[in-house]
């Protein structure tokens, strides 16, 4: 199964890569790893998509909550949440696919960036599932020059945040 994992972590030098290798040490892939700071300047929050067993994910999740650097973690899977993601696409247009590639932002409610006859940067945010249906209906339009893709971000629905969840559930460990 597929989940989406949101980490508080210390921003400190190597943090990020005890927190991967911790992954990549069990066999794990990374699918997708999103890293930006939060309003407190010495916390970045991580946002990773694994996919495993839930049970093994469980267990992944409970070793994490063990580093040191690890402030706070929560699987979002787990619960109510959204989850989002940002794409770029630059696209080499033929003869009329502008046009196409005009109809294809208004179908998809994305944005374009930057349009020429021969050439389209279009931005869509939004649920994993439509990204990927956009990049490839995208295909459809022009040749992909380029896909920019965020990673996941996520939060929790309701008064729950990621910096509250350990009042609210026990991490297991």
């Amino acid at each position: 199964m597929r989940h989406a994992i949101s980490v508080l972590l210390e921003n400190e030098v190597g943090a990020l890569t005890r927190m991967t290798g911790m992954f990549s040490s069990r066999g794990y892939n990374i699918d997708s790893l999103n890293v930006a700071p939060t309003n407190e300047p010495t916390i970045s929050r991580v946002t990773l998509v694994v996919s495993g067993s839930d049970a093994a994910i469980a267990q992944l999740n409970s070793q994490l909550a063990k580093l040191v650097d690890v402030v706070n973690i929560h699987d979002m899977t787990l619960g109510d949440h959204f989850e989002r993601e940002l794409a770029i696409i630059k696209l080499k247009l033929a003869t009329g696919g502008l046009a196409r590639a005009m109809s294809l932002a208004k179908k998809y409610n994305a944005q374009i960036l930057d349009d020429s006859q021969v050439s389209c940067t279009l931005q869509l945010t939004g649920r994993v599932s439509d990204v990927d249906a956009f990049v490839v209906a995208a295909a459809e339009v022009g040749d992909i020059s380029a896909v920019a893709r965020s990673g996941s971000v996520a939060v929790s629905k309701g008064e729950v945040t990621l910096s509250t969840f350990d009042q609210h559930h026990v991490l297991s460990g």
